[in-house]
């Protein structure tokens, strides 16, 4: 139980898949300029994320790996990947159609949202189990949701400030802020 917490832990804050990896940035700066937008993005990757861990593992431990294939991994985790987002945007589609528009192009590049592709080849390259494999992957996405709620809540504080010099506003202030935010995160390393 404890070698779980520590997989969770490590995943969601000491190695931020967004803020330490530096995968997952293209939805990152892009859907975090609303809070509820970023929150329904993170919320949209955590159920990917998490059942992409679940079937690339048992599909690498019970397929690939008894048959030699082991060399298809990437090729088959993002065919799995690719079809649950399309399940998560016909989902939207139907039932939050406002949901879907604001999240926009971002939603189908849930699929090649490295974040998602490196949490199975991580889950491959630790050697986790299911269990594990599925606790990583939520961790892994509790970390990217957690990044990306921060990042929208600054950001909308960000709008909101006249102070800011006008060479900084946009995009320059929103990587500053994302840097310093990976260098907060930075300082979870030393506490596992």
């Amino acid at each position: 139980m404890q070698e779980l917490l520590l997989i969770a832990v490590g995943a969601a804050l000491v190695n931020n898949v967004t803020l330490s990896q530096f995968l997952g940035i293209c939805p990152f700066l892009g859907v975090s300029k609303k809070v509820e937008t970023a929150t329904s993005m993170g919320l949209a990757v955590l159920f990917v994320i998490t059942l992409a861990s679940l079937i690339c593992s048992l599909i690498y431990d019970h397929i690939l790996v008894p048959m030699g294939l082991e060399y298809l991994q990437t090729i088959v985790f993002i065919l799995v990947i690719a079809g649950l987002v399309q399940f998560v945007e016909m989902f939207l589609k139907k039932s939050m159609p406002g949901l879907y528009t604001a999240l926009g192009v971002y939603l189908p590049l849930i699929t090649t949202n490295c974040a998602v592709l490196g949490a199975a080849l991580t889950n491959v390259q630790e050697g986790y189990g299911l269990v594990e494999s599925v606790v990583n992957g939520v961790g892994i996405s509790c970390g990217f949701l957690l990044a990306i709620s921060l990042m929208a809540g600054v950001r909308e504080k960000i709008a909101e400030n006249e102070g800011i010099p006008k060479s900084f506003q946009g995009s320059p202030i929103v990587l500053v802020t994302a840097g310093l935010m990976a260098i907060a995160f930075c300082g979870f390393s030393g506490l596992i």
